[in-house]
């Protein structure tokens, strides 16, 4: 019975694709234009990176499990054309594309990353100091692409492998000024090529608030929303006479707009007498924290003290606060300082400012995607030439991971069929897994959620939404049932030809 139900699956799901239009793989979708210098080349890389797409985790021989697989990513990596840049530039393209032609506001999140490749004794040369100084690695860059109104990750709009330079330790002001390596310059060139566009919104945590930025962003045409870090002197209002105060001193002051409410995580200390050395351990939970808002016009002046290339003119922006009036016990009370062109006159205004910052997270996600789903830091290149493609590819790769979650979330999921989005096959097998029978009438939203139970999920109706990291799991799991579900349908055609043999 088991085999008759899998050579069943096998047929009908490959007569069915047959007579279907080709949907484009993920390889195809991201690596389609790439070019490397060698046709043959720019064929080969889609079908690798489908290949891993099947298995994203672990090692690249756990991606690549064939052996003929993997040393064609070895040789693909080795090529002289095969760069971090080429790699990259198809899927850049696409981004910016989208970028170019969005027609509601869309999310540039800028914010680095350390990748840390210490262990790499023959890198240890072509590799900069990370953590505390004495790890080797890269900082990386990156700018991905959000659209707040669909839900979704778009991808990658520029990523940036940056080598920390050993400087002087009496270096000058005006020499660091004029230094091309200084780590603040990242924020403007993460911004390379982005369209002049109010529709886009350059999204940054603290480490973008600098003055040269500022000043960069201010002249962009692009919306953008940066998290102040430094009370900076500044002037009430637009006006060339406003009163002089320090900006968080004045933001702290503006009238409450409104009240809301926003689930924020908390640590919880969890004492655990049975552990050995520390008898606790701190998890986080999720609490609903009750935020109060204001807002108001500003001009930030211009330090005196110059550590990047910008004029004295005051940058006219608003500042919006959200902060938590009455925090739990124990906890510290959330604060943002958030600096922004979007002109801010009324509290619509300041909560949309807020909604965008929220999706900053989102970044976060992408880089625990890269490290932990991927396993980028597992990479054990000896050449920085080859490491430096193959973090291209395992960062587009990460986004597949984002995806499936920014799948099930999409408020048409519980509408839209699965099979338009997804292979029959897998639709078939995880059904059979689930309820014992096929279901290809499924929603996407019942398809994820049934995901989600195979990845460990509770499946109840008061359990959160299942995360990346669970959905994650459920598809490296649904992979292994595909290939065990092809194996056994080989193995029942190869005992029929056995039995044909001996009649």
């Amino acid at each position: 019975m088991g085999s008759n139900l899998q050579e069943g699956f096998l047929s009908s799901a490959m007569e069915r694709r047959i007579m279907a239009e080709p949907r484009k793989s993920f390889g195809e979708i991201h690596f389609e234009a790439v070019d490397l210098g060698d046709a043959r080349r720019n064929e080969r890389l889609p079908k690798l990176v489908n290949e891993m797409h099947r298995h994203p985790g672990g090692t690249l021989p756990q991606k690549l499990p064939r052996g003929a697989d993997l040393d064609s990513f070895y040789r693909l990596c080795d090529a002289d054309d095969v760069t971090h840049e080429a790699v990259m530039k198809p899927h850049r393209d696409r981004s910016l594309q989208y970028l170019q032609t969005a027609d509601h506001f869309v999310l540039a999140i800028h914010d680095a990353t350390e990748l840390d490749y210490t262990t790499h004794a023959t890198l240890v040369e072509d590799l900069g100091q990370i953590g505390n100084g004495k790890q080797r690695g890269y900082l990386v860059q990156n700018t991905l692409v959000v659209d707040p109104k669909l839900n979704r990750v778009v991808g990658l709009a520029n990523q940036i492998l940056h080598v920390r330079p050993k400087v002087k330790k009496k270096e000058k002001q005006s020499q660091r000024r004029k230094r091309e390596s200084r780590e603040s310059l990242l924020w403007l060139k993460g911004t390379k090529d982005l369209p002049s566009r109010r529709e886009v919104v350059d999204l940054c945590d603290r480490g973008g608030d600098t003055f040269e930025f500022l000043e960069h962003e201010m002249h962009s045409g692009r919306t953008f929303v940066i998290r102040s870090s430094h009370d900076r002197n500044a002037q009430v209002g637009h006006c060339p006479d406003g009163e002089q105060r320090h900006l968080h001193q004045h933001a702290r002051t503006l009238k409450e707009l409104g009240t809301l409410e926003l689930a924020v995580s908390q640590k919880v200390i969890v004492n655990s007498p049975k552990r050995k050395g520390k008898k606790t351990k701190t998890i986080r939970t999720q609490r609903i924290a009750r935020l109060s808002i204001s807002a108001g016009p500003v001009q930030i002046m211009a330090p005196t003290s110059k550590n990047g290339n910008h004029g004295n003119t005051p940058l006219p922006v608003w500042i919006v606060r959200v902060w938590e009036t009455n925090p739990p016990a124990g906890e510290k009370a959330l604060e943002w300082l958030l600096l922004t062109n979007h002109p801010v006159n009324s509290v619509d205004d300041a909560l949309q400012v807020k909604t965008w910052y929220e999706w900053r997270w989102t970044v976060e996600e992408f880089h625990k995607a890269k490290k932990t789903g991927c396993s980028i830091e597992s990479l054990q290149f000896h050449d920085v030439e080859r490491l430096r493609p193959a973090i291209a590819i395992l960062s587009i790769l990460a986004l597949s991971l984002l995806a499936i979650r920014d799948s099930a979330r999409n408020p048409q999921a519980r509408d839209r069929l699965a099979c338009d989005d997804i292979d029959e096959e897998y639709i078939e097998v995880l059904s059979l897994w689930r309820h014992r029978k096929c279901c290809p009438h499924w929603t996407v939203h019942e398809f994820y959620m049934a995901l989600a139970r195979l990845g460990g999920h509770p499946g109840k109706k008061s359990s959160p939404e299942p995360g990346w990291i669970v959905l994650w799991r459920g598809w490296e799991k649904l992979q292994l049932m595909i290939d065990g579900a092809k194996a056994a349908a080989l193995r029942y055609q190869l005992q029929l030809k056995r039995n044909k043999r001996c009649a």
